[in-house]
Order: structure tokens, then C-alpha cells, then sequence
């Protein structure tokens, strides 16, 4: 379990805003902190879904390169389909790349998020203690 301790001392600035409460600080800590954990929750998410993305890629290729008018099955919204090889691979290979593109926004985003939330702790004088 963690503490957050807010450090009060001497700042210089002229700034007019009131300073938040320690509560305050506490449930806007945890706020930011739980946004940058979904945001790793979901990256994860990701990468699990394009690497199976990649394996049946794979598996497919194998198969098209034997026989591109080969049965296949997939499951759209919860109905199973069934579709020739050559019809299914370029969309999981696009549906693949689109997984892609999305995680590498996200993981930019996460990375601005957490410089941001560095940030913040330095202007409010958050120091994490470990008990």
C-alpha cells in the first residue's frame, strides 16, 4: 500500500489560485494513477489481440499459398461465417495493421500522460511513501 504525502513549504509564486486540499491532492493522485493503469490494461489488451492477429495471419498465408479458394470460418459480432482464404486474409491483415497503429497512439498517449502526471506531482510537491 502506498501513501501520498503533499510537502508544504516556502514556494515563491505569486499565484493567486488556492492551493488544493491534501484530500484533494489524494483523490486527484489516485485519479491519475488509475488513468495511466487503464491505459496499460488496455495497451496489453492490444498486443494480446495482435499477436493472435499475427498467428492466424500466419496460418493463413500457409493455407493461401496452398489453396487461396480454401473454406475458412470467422467469427463476426458473434456469427460464424464461412468465407474463402484469399476474402479473409487482407482484411485480418488490415484489421492487424489498425491494431497496430491504435497501440502505438496509445502507448504516445500513455507516455505523454505519465510526463504529465510527473509534472504534476513536482508543482504540487507529491512524495509517494511505500509502507
Amino acid at each position: 500500500m502506498s501513501a501520498v504525502a503533499s510537502t508544504s513549504g516556502a514556494s515563491g509564486s505569486s499565484n493567486t489560485q488556492p492551493k488544493p486540499s491534501e484530500q484533494e491532492l489524494t483523490a486527484i493522485f489516485r485519479s491519475k494513477t488509475n488513468e495511466l493503469q487503464n491505459l496499460v490494461t488496455k495497451i496489453g489488451e492490444l498486443e494480446r489481440e495482435a499477436d493472435e492477429h499475427g498467428l492466424v495471419i500466419e496460418t493463413l498465408e500457409e493455407a493461401f499459398a496452398a489453396d487461396p479458394d480454401r473454406k475458412c470460418f470467422r467469427l463476426i459480432g458473434g456469427i460464424l461465417t464461412e468465407r474463402t482464404v484469399k476474402d479473409v486474409l487482407p482484411e485480418l491483415q488490415s484489421n492487424h495493421s489498425q491494431i497496430k497503429d491504435i497501440m502505438e497512439k496509445m502507448l504516445s498517449t500513455y507516455k505523454a500522460k505519465e510526463t504529465e502526471f510527473g509534472e504534476w506531482q513536482r508543482a504540487n510537491n507529491i512524495v509517494v511513501r511505500q509502507r
